[in-house]
C-alpha cells in the first residue's frame, strides 16, 4: 500500500472517530443540562424545605428535621457526582 493511500485511510478514520466523539459529547452535555434542571428544582423545593424549618425551628419534629438532613446529603452527593463528571 503506498503512503498516500495508507495517510487517506488513517485521516478517514480519525475523521470518523472525531465526528463520533462530537456527537457523544454534544449527548453528554444534554444529559448533564438535563440533570442540572433537576438538581436545580430540588434544590429549590430544598431551600423552601429548610425556609419552613427555620421559621418554625422550635416547633418541627423529628421526623422533619430527619426528612430535611436526608435530602441535603441526597442534593450534595449529586452535586458532587455532577461536579466530578464535568471535570
Amino acid at each position: 500500500m503506498k503512503l498516500q493511500e495508507e495517510l487517506k485511510k488513517v485521516n478517514e478514520k480519525i475523521k470518523q472517530y472525531r465526528d463520533e466523539a462530537k456527537v457523544q459529547l454534544h449527548l453528554a452535555q444534554e444529559d448533564i443540562k438535563d440533570e442540572w434542571d433537576d438538581l436545580e428544582e430540588e434544590w429549590d423545593q430544598f431551600k423552601h424545605r429548610v425556609d419552613e424549618l427555620l421559621h418554625d425551628a422550635n416547633d418541627a419534629t423529628k421526623e422533619a428535621r430527619e426528612s430535611a438532613h436526608k435530602l441535603a446529603a441526597n442534593l450534595q452527593d449529586r452535586y458532587q457526582k455532577l461536579r466530578d463528571r464535568l471535570k
